[in-house]
């Protein structure tokens, strides 16, 4: 799975007092000092940060997100108010913007739900509910339809197995089940495919891909790309990367979030934002995966 060390942990010389006067100070008079306000929230964790927040309403009697708004500008607006959320609760609202108005962004409940924990299914379920006074289950529910919508709500039941221990006869059914289930009759059975990619622990499911490699001679990806497509085609896709290599699949994410003309700035918050006290992957594994291509975020990543 690669090094998952988080990239942002708590400030050891943390003094929430210092924090909220510098930042007052940044937005006081004419002009913004943009630099002292990401020296300090990109150098706290989460948590830090919150305490930040309640602190500088407590003394000031203003609320930072909105200070902050007045002040900044565009995607960095952006980031730096997605900073002053914890992450599930940053979640939450990332999911609410993708079922609310017309039409659904599948893309963001794909990259949300398809890459999370039981606990952070949970926990995302719990701040939706607090924040909108709605059911995230309902919304999604009410938001997608058919295999897709089968599988979305599998997934927030926070059913999968999460330990480290590998049954290979189950390996054998599982990866048997999918080839039946697939290339091995006409039309697919997508609800064996969403069953075993939403239940089994990552390292199962490393085991049942080498498994249904030997069985059928394709790979499972090359299956799911033939049998599947569109959302569906996407969920099933982020799941197996992400049992395979985590932190390859956010790379991928962050590239293309990148390439051609134009950059997808809300991606890159999203991801960036929201994982940074999870994972290393940031600088290094985008080095290593796109060492012969354009390199636009490195240099940005590096100063966090």
């Amino acid at each position: 799975m690669g090094n998952v060390q988080p990239t942002i942990v708590p400030y050891e010389q943390f003094d929430v007092t210092a924090d909220i006067k510098a930042l007052r100070q940044a937005c006081k008079g004419l002009g913004t000092d943009e630099a002292a306000i990401v020296e300090i929230l990109a150098n706290r964790s989460a948590a830090q940060r919150t305490e930040i927040k309640q602190a500088y309403f407590e003394k000031y009697d203003d609320e930072l997100e909105e200070v902050l708004r007045g002040e900044l500008t565009g995607s960095f607006e952006k980031a730096i108010v997605a900073m002053l959320d914890p992450p599930h609760v940053y979640a939450a609202k990332q999911l609410r913007q993708a079922v609310q108005g017309v039409g659904t962004d599948e893309a963001v409940l794909v990259e949300i739900l398809c890459t999370a924990s039981n606990q952070d299914i949970v926990s995302y379920k719990e701040a939706y509910a607090q924040l909108h006074e709605c059911e995230l289950e309902a919304d999604i529910e009410g938001d997608t339809s058919g295999d897709v919508r089968n599988l979305l709500i599998a997934l927030l039941q926070a059913g999968r197995e999460e330990g480290y221990e590998v049954d290979e006869d189950l390996a054998e059914q599982d990866a048997q089940s999918m080839f039946e289930a697939g290339e091995g009759r006409f039309g697919t059975d997508e609800s064996t495919f969403t069953n075993v990619l939403a239940q089994r622990n990552y390292l199962q499911l490393q085991a049942t891909f080498k498994v249904y490699e030997k069985l059928s001679g394709t790979d499972i990806l090359d299956t799911i790309t033939s049998e599947a497509t569109g959302t569906l085609q996407d969920c099933y896709v982020t799941l197996v990367r992400c049992a395979k290599n985590p932190q390859l699949f956010f790379a991928r994410r962050l590239n293309a979030a990148m390439k051609g003309a134009g950059t997808d700035e809300d991606t890159l918050i999203r991801i960036v934002v929201g994982r940074s006290e999870q994972t290393i992957w940031k600088t290094q594994l985008y080095i290593e995966f796109h060492a012969k291509q354009d390199h636009k975020l490195v240099t940005g990543l590096k100063q966090q």
